[in-house]
């Protein structure tokens, strides 16, 4: 399996990256541990997560997935084995969100307490803070990394002309630089992305990590009609997608997974995988045998037909 790195920082990952958002909501310490491990041991690296995760859940109040993967790298011992990516700048109670310099640097601590590290590998500002100029933010993380507690830096939920300009704002200032993107992106999800990201990340070398890489899972082919949305508590996000070009791509989706004799979630992310200057998307799974479903995506090498097919079949 290929290495691919983020961006010029120098990181080399794997090309798919676990979602660490079910830890300590669908999925308890108990069986995150489990799919910890079953990813690792298959040979992937890359585990995605944030300070906010998952505090959208009932009685919770954010950091649980941070904990959970802290408490099992000690467990484990596997931190040599990882590359964690996680996020800071949504709201995490009173006050605390953004991305000022001393806000950074008091979340930067908490995470580092709750994941029992000393160093993040990526450390990404979650959403754009039109209240604090750039040069503060990109000058925080300039040091975070020169004091070690930080490799790299990376960007999620900021407009083409706003990334943009933060690029701008580290080469002119000589300070570090967002080496990665996370935006949404995935077989049905492609216009914005491609519109409007796809040739800056090009250009500038940006390592891409996808979100929402199944589409809320419309593209595993559990939906397939308004009855199926209750099948999952996420079904309610998976209505919009349930359309003739929806419906289309899951026809070819069908098609090419009987072909490879896969799932059509694992084709999907292959094709993801598959497209110029994606670095690794990002799915989570809730049991092993899911986890293992989607991972089949890194040994398939979709032909240029079939990747042509679904490229045509989920055209906007």
């Amino acid at each position: 399996m290929e290495n691919r790195e983020l961006g010029r920082s120098g990181i080399m990952v794997k090309p798919f990256a676990f979602g660490g958002n079910v830890f300590g909501w669908t999925a308890d310490e108990k069986r995150s541990f489990e799919l910890l491990d079953a990813f690792v041991n298959e040979g992937f690296d890359l585990i995605d997560t944030a300070d906010v995760y998952s505090r959208w859940a009932p009685g919770n109040k954010g950091g649980e997935s941070e904990t959970i993967i802290g408490n099992w790298l000690k467990r484990s011992g596997k931190r040599d084995k990882v590359i964690i990516a996680t996020k800071v700048g949504k709201p995490m109670g009173d006050d605390m969100k953004g991305l000022s310099r001393a806000y950074i640097y008091k979340a930067v601590e908490a995470s580092l307490k709750r994941l029992q590290t000393d160093y993040i590998d990526l450390y990404q500002s979650h959403d754009d803070d039109k209240d604090t100029p750039l040069e503060e933010t990109m000058q925080a993380f300039t040091d975070l990394i020169k004091e070690g507690k930080v490799r790299a830096v990376g960007a999620s939920n900021y407009s083409a002309d706003r990334f943009k300009e933060a690029l701008k704002v580290s080469m002119e200032n000589n300070l570090a630089r967002y080496e990665t993107l996370q935006p949404e992106y995935n077989l049905y999800d492609r216009e914005q992305y491609e519109t409007e990201y796809e040739r800056i990340c090009l250009e500038n070398n940006i390592g891409v990590i996808t979100f929402y890489s199944l589409a809320s899972g419309f593209l595993t082919g559990k939906y397939r009609s308004e009855a199926d949305l209750q099948k999952s508590a996420r079904g309610g996000g998976v209505k919009k997608y349930l359309n003739d070009r929806g419906f289309r791509t899951l026809a070819a989706l069908d098609e090419v997974a009987a072909r490879y004799n896969a799932t059509p979630a694992a084709v999907s992310i292959a094709w993801v995988m598959a497209r110029v200057g994606i670095t690794a998307p990002i799915a989570s799974a809730t049991s092993v045998q899911q986890l293992n479903e989607i991972l089949q995506a890194a040994k398939l090498e979709l032909s240029i037909e079939a990747m042509d097919k679904l490229t045509d079949a989920s055209r906007y």
